[in-house]
């Protein structure tokens, strides 16, 4: 008998997409129900088996189990961030804790970890290769971290933690997901739109008739790729504090999307979570399973660049100041909504460089293909547009991603503009991972991003930041498609946190090459490629505002990594705590810092990044090291140093612990010098 729910039927799409046309919220919850059941009879085979445990039938058993479960998750998530609705968020507040509560039953399952726990006991004579053990290993890691070992009332109590965490986390997201979609600064005059260039202006209205506001009127939301080009070039000082004000206050108003009682929750549950597997504090549970291993290896990381960073955005602020006494202004105080404006002087004064000059050289369309280009130089692939594959909205492009043997590696899905029902950030998830383990799983990647769409029949313009993340994200992406391994759980990106954004901020590298450049930074209009005037500019102010950047990325770190080493049995005010852990490192308020507590997704919409931030500097020492081997090879798309790249990185997912990942592709550890050269920092 064939299922009435679409989720339920078999996935006959392209590449086994579901058929997202036929999906509705209101078919999650019974295809969860079905899953979830059939997931609960796979694992209970395993466990029971008569047989006694050996890899195949307890290891990678467990690994192929839940696959229909999985699917659905993906999908689901993916759902719930880029194609959001108030219907597909009640489901996703009403399945919080009955899908945590299931994680809870396969993890505390005492027969099953009992067969793990023998094999891991006995895993040096049971004549595994280097994958099957790892895998054996980061199963039973899972389990042990996940509260195998409790019992009795610790284990009930571990259970419940985690179910109310799952809800508070959803609920987190929604609420800042709310707090953005809301807002709109609508700009109804030239004298409200003063100052600002062109791509400003019909960036501003495309978002009004997204909105279905009327003619004539310019809307800023909280969008980065919006927000942060008016508080650039806005020259009216009262509307930028406006929207700077609504941008870092998201989450702390009171009503219903207040996370200010939320994170208190969380980080009071997390600390009794880490207690209860035997830490002092979350910080050092969350960090005795990634390279840095400590408290300790995290701080000496952050305070090696916290000071030459503070002294940096000291020597920019200068420079902003003389920019403003020039302009006349020199008499108001600068503020957190300024910085951008009078930095954006400075680039034009002092380093004749303007945004409004750069931007026309990096329509979205041509920056696509720059990555494609550069993935096919690096790794022989070849990216095939399929625009009859369609997706959860049309903004969603696909491709089929074929080696140099003309081979399917996998599908890539491409979903690049902001809008209101879409969260904020930019991200890579996967709706399929690889894998060879029972039958052979070609990847589906997909890529997020949240750029201001161009006006109708205009393209989308980026900026260099922009083509940055475009860059960034697609490495991450690469790791997902050019994964080469028999296990789902070790396939892709499924790493270590801090190894995780080497691949991705690796291949940001590129993106500023000369050569990549000239190839591809052509003017939408007349089609030159970009000058090599305009290069050396760019080169010349390359280090310009890293100091802010830097302090405003570590500030973050700190705060994050100072909240979660919390040892009293109850949180504290996160507003409080962040205001007096910034004053004591002696952030300057005129910079500010990347993400507040309140609306600190990375944090606090799941626990992936919790004490975790730092992971950002961490991987960039390594990506800064990492291309140095093209740079010492002579040439950036050097053939034996990317085949190194893949055969030793890309491809390996997390086969080998990251350190012998690394040094396989490097021949040695990392060193620090090149990623404080990069953010001229030295």
């Amino acid at each position: 008998m064939t299922s009435a729910n679409p989720l339920l039927r078999a996935w006959t799409g392209p590449h086994g997409l579901p058929p997202f046309d036929a999906i509705s919220a209101a078919d999650f919850p019974a295809a969860f129900e079905q899953a979830l059941a059939e997931h609960r009879a796979e694992l209970a085979a395993i466990a029971g088996a008569a047989q006694p445990p050996d890899f195949e039938n307890t290891v990678a058993a467990f690994d192929r189990s839940g696959r229909r479960l999985t699917a659905l998750q993906h999908l689901f998530y993916t759902l719930c961030a880029s194609a959001s609705s108030p219907e597909l968020q009640s489901v996703q507040r009403q399945m919080a804790a009955p899908l945590a509560a299931h994680d809870n039953a396969v993890y505390m399952d005492e027969v099953l970890f009992a067969r793990l726990e023998q094999l891991h006991e006995r895993r040096a004579q049971l004549g595994l290769d280097g994958q099957q053990l790892r895998l054996l290993e980061r199963i039973h890691l899972d389990f042990v971290r996940a509260g195998a070992r409790l019992q009795g009332e610790a284990r009930q109590r571990y259970a419940r933690i985690m179910e109310r965490l799952a809800e508070l986390n959803t609920q987190f997201a929604q609420n800042v997901l709310a707090d953005e979609s809301g807002y709109q600064l609508v700009l109804r005059s030239d004298e409200e739109l003063a100052g600002l260039p062109g791509f400003v202006r019909a960036a501003a209205r495309q978002a009004a008739l997204d909105r279905g506001l009327g003619d004539g009127l310019h809307v800023v939301t909280l969008s980065r790729s919006l927000i942060v080009p008016f508080l650039s070039f806005s020259e009216r000082r009262d509307l930028r504090q406006q929207a700077y004000e609504a941008w870092v206050s998201r989450g702390e108003h009171a009503g219903a999307s207040d996370n200010r009682g939320l994170v208190r929750e969380i980080l009071t549950l997390r600390r009794e979570q880490a207690a209860l597997h035997g830490h002092d504090c979350y910080a050092d549970y969350a960090l005795a399973d990634t390279m840095a291993g400590r408290q300790s290896a995290v701080r000496a990381l952050l305070d090696q660049v916290w000071g030459p960073a503070k002294a940096a955005a000291s020597r920019e602020r200068s420079m902003l100041e003389e920019v403003k006494a020039a302009l006349g202004q020199g008499g108001v105080e600068l503020q957190a909504w300024d910085w951008r404006y009078y930095a954006e002087k400075v680039r034009q004064q002092r380093f004749a460089l303007d945004e409004a000059e750069i931007k026309p050289y990096f329509p979205l369309d041509r920056m696509v293909q720059a990555l494609f280009d550069c993935a096919g130089r690096l790794f022989g692939l070849r990216f095939e547009h399929r625009p009859e594959i369609r997706a959860y909205h049309p903004d969603v492009q696909a491709y089929e991603v074929l080696d140099g043997h003309g081979r399917l590696r996998g599908l890539f899905l491409q979903d690049n503009f902001a809008r209101p029902n879409k969260r904020s950030g930019a991200w890579m998830n996967a709706l399929r991972w690889q894998s060879r383990n029972g039958a052979e799983a070609l990847p589906i990647i997909l890529n997020n991003n949240n750029f201001a769409k161009g006006a109708p029949g205009e393209p989308t313009l980026l900026s260099f930041d922009d083509t940055r993340t475009l860059f960034h994200e697609f490495g991450h992406g690469l790791h997902g498609l050019l994964s080469d391994v028999d296990y789902e759980r070790l396939s892709g990106t499924q790493v270590l946190r801090d190894f995780v954004e080497l691949p991705s901020q690796l291949f940001e590298h590129w993106m500023a090459e000369p050569e990549v450049l000239k190839r591809h930074a052509r003017h939408h209009l007349s089609g030159e490629p970009i000058s090599d005037a305009l290069l050396a500019k760019l080169k010349a102010a390359e280090t310009f505002n890293q100091g802010y950047e830097t302090v405003r990325y570590c500030a973050s770190a700190l705060v994050d990594l100072a909240i979660h080493a919390q040892t009293s049995a109850q949180a504290p005010d996160p507003v409080a705590f962040e205001a007096q852990t910034l004053a004591e490192a002696g952030l300057p308020p005129a910079v500010g810092m990347n993400h507040r507590l309140v609306h600190f997704q990375h944090l606090f919409s799941g626990s992936s990044y919790a004490a975790g931030y730092y992971v950002y500097l961490w991987a960039e020492v390594l990506d800064c090291d990492a291309y140095e081997a093209f740079v010492e090879a002579g040439d950036p798309f050097d053939a034996a140093t990317a085949a190194s790249l893949l055969r030793h990185v890309l491809a390996v997912g997390n086969s080998r612990e990251p350190g012998q990942t690394y040094r396989a592709f490097r021949g040695r550890d990392a060193r620090v010098e090149p990623m404080l050269k990069g953010r001229g920092l030295l």
